[in-house]
C-alpha cells in the first residue's frame, strides 16, 4: 500500500492487535403537528410527543444518551404478548412525558404491594426521552422454525436475516432478538429507567437477551446539530440523512406502500452493529495515516480534497505521483453514496466503553444504529464494500448484529405497539 511506504511504517500491521390511562391528557399529540417531534431538538428537560404518524426516536434530533435492549419472547401465548405490548405502550407514553411508568407510581400505591414504577427517575424531567420499538426475524419464526403467534406469513421480505459479512466476529449472545427497544434521552438515568420498567412489566413474557448503554451520539439527525466525533477522534456521519430532507427520507428511510405488508408502511428498518474499536493501536498510528484511512482531515472534518466539512469529495483528484488523493480503500470513498448506487442511511449511533477486556485494553467502540427503507438494498451493499476493502478494518471488530422492523407511529392512546401486526 503506497501510503504506508511513504509514511515509512510498511512493517507495522495490526497483526499484533489481536400506559396512556390517567396520563393520556398530558401527552402532546404530534400527529397534529408531525414535524414538531422530528425537526426540532428538545432541550435537556423537555418532553417529546409520544403519539404521531412516525415513531419518535428515528428522525428526532439525536439525544446524548442511549439504552438499547433486545428481548426474547419466552411465551407461546399470543394474548399474553399482546397484553404486554399494550402495557408497554401505556408505560412508554407516560415515561416519555416525565411521568411514572404506572398510575400509582413509585410511592403512591399500597405499602403491601410492589410499586408500579422503580423510582430511580423520581424528580427527574422527561429529558427528551424517546422509545422506539422494532420486531426481529425470530418473532415471526423462532430458531426452531416455529410460528408461535401465527404471524409468519406477515414477516416482510425486507426482514430476511442479514448475511454474514467478511471479517465478522459476531457473538450470538449479544446479537439478534425478538423485540428491540431503543431508549434515547439527554439523561442516562432516564433512559435506563425506561428500559428497566419495560423489562419489569414484561417479566414472564420476555427476558433480556442483551442490552447496550451508549454515550455521546456519533451522528446528527438534524441540521440544527453539529457533527459529533467518534472515539477515533473523527467527525462521524457528515452525510447522514437529516430530518429536514423530507424527499430523501421518503426515498431512503420510510417504507412506502407496496414495499411489503401494510403494517410496515410508514415504518423503517433498523440495523444495529456493535463495533469494537482497537483504540490503543489507533492511538499509536501517525496522524497522516489516520487521515488517509478515513479520507478526511481530523480537525475540520473536510474531505482530503476540500477545506470544509461539507465540501463534496473529489474522488478523481490525484496527487503529484498520480495516486488518488482520497485513497481507493479509504472509509470515506467506500461508504459514500456515489460508490454504492446512491444508497443512504439515517444513522443514530453512540459511543460505548464497556470497561476493559482483561488484557489491559479498553472495551470501547461504536454502537452503530442505522434506519432505512430496506436494509438489504442499503446497509448490506455498503457493508459488503466496507468489509472487503476498508483499511479501517485493521482497527475495528464487528461483534454483534441485529435487524428490526420498526412499524409506524400510533395516532391515539387507544393504539399500541404492534397492533397492526397482531390484529
Amino acid at each position: 500500500m503506497k501510503r504506508r511506504k511513504v509514511l515509512g511504517w510498511a512493517g507495522a500491521s495490526a497483526a499484533g492487535v489481536a400506559a396512556a390511562g390517567a396520563g393520556a391528557l398530558a401527552l402532546a399529540r404530534h400527529d397534529q403537528n408531525p414535524a414538531s417531534a422530528t425537526t426540532s431538538e428538545a432541550d435537556a428537560a423537555g418532553a417529546i410527543p409520544f403519539y404521531g404518524e412516525r415513531q419518535a426516536g428515528i428522525v428526532t434530533a439525536a439525544q446524548d444518551r442511549l439504552h438499547f435492549c433486545a428481548f426474547d419472547v419466552i411465551t407461546d401465548d399470543k394474548a399474553a404478548l399482546v397484553d404486554m405490548l399494550q402495557n408497554w405502550t401505556a408505560a412508554g407514553a407516560r415515561m416519555t412525558q416525565g411521568l411514572d411508568a404506572g398510575t400509582f407510581g413509585a410511592v403512591g400505591g399500597s405499602l403491601e404491594a410492589p410499586p408500579d414504577d422503580t423510582g430511580e427517575a423520581l424528580g427527574l424531567p422527561a429529558s427528551g426521552l424517546t422509545l422506539t420499538i422494532g420486531f426481529g426475524p425470530t418473532l415471526f419464526r423462532d430458531v426452531r422454525g416455529k410460528d408461535r403467534f401465527g404471524i409468519a406469513a406477515r414477516r416482510p421480505a425486507a426482514l430476511a436475516d442479514l448475511p454474514k459479512f467478511p471479517r465478522d466476529t459476531l457473538e450470538d449472545a449479544i446479537s439478534g432478538g425478538d423485540i428491540g427497544v431503543q431508549a434515547c434521552a439527554h439523561d442516562p438515568q432516564v433512559a435506563v429507567h425506561a428500559i428497566r420498567n419495560l423489562a419489569r412489566l414484561g417479566m414472564g413474557i420476555v427476558s433480556v437477551r442483551w442490552s447496550q448503554l451508549g454515550f455521546g451520539r456519533t451522528s446528527s439527525t438534524s441540521r440544527s446539530q453539529a457533527t459529533p466525533r467518534n472515539l477515533f477522534g473523527f467527525k462521524d456521519g457528515t452525510r447522514n440523512l437529516k430530518s429536514e430532507d423530507t424527499g430523501l427520507l421518503d426515498e431512503h428511510l420510510w417504507v412506502q406502500p407496496g414495499d411489503g405488508p401494510d403494517w410496515m408502511t410508514g415504518g423503517s428498518y433498523l440495523v444495529t452493529r456493535k463495533i469494537r474499536m482497537l483504540v490503543e493501536t489507533w492511538d499509536r498510528s501517525p496522524l497522516a495515516e489516520q487521515q488517509m484511512i478515513i479520507g478526511r482531515d481530523k480537525g475540520e472534518g473536510a474531505p482530503l480534497t476540500g477545506k470544509l466539512e461539507h465540501d463534496e469529495p473529489d474522488f478523481a483528484a490525484q496527487d503529484g505521483e498520480g495516486e488518488p488523493v482520497i485513497a481507493v480503500d479509504s472509509h470515506l470513498r467506500l461508504a459514500h453514496p456515489d460508490q454504492n448506487g446512491g444508497a443512504r442511511l439515517l444513522r443514530r449511533g453512540y459511543n460505548f466503553v464497556d470497561g476493559s477486556d482483561g488484557l489491559g485494553r479498553l472495551n470501547a467502540g461504536l454502537f452503530f444504529m442505522a434506519y432505512q427503507r430496506n436494509a438489504h438494498k442499503q446497509f448490506v451493499p455498503v457493508q459488503n464494500s466496507l468489509a472487503k476493502q476498508d483499511t479501517l478494518n485493521e482497527y475495528i471488530r464487528h461483534v454483534s448484529s441485529g435487524l428490526f422492523a420498526c412499524p409506524p407511529g400510533m395516532l391515539a392512546a387507544d393504539d399500541y405497539w404492534g397492533r397492526a401486526l397482531f390484529a
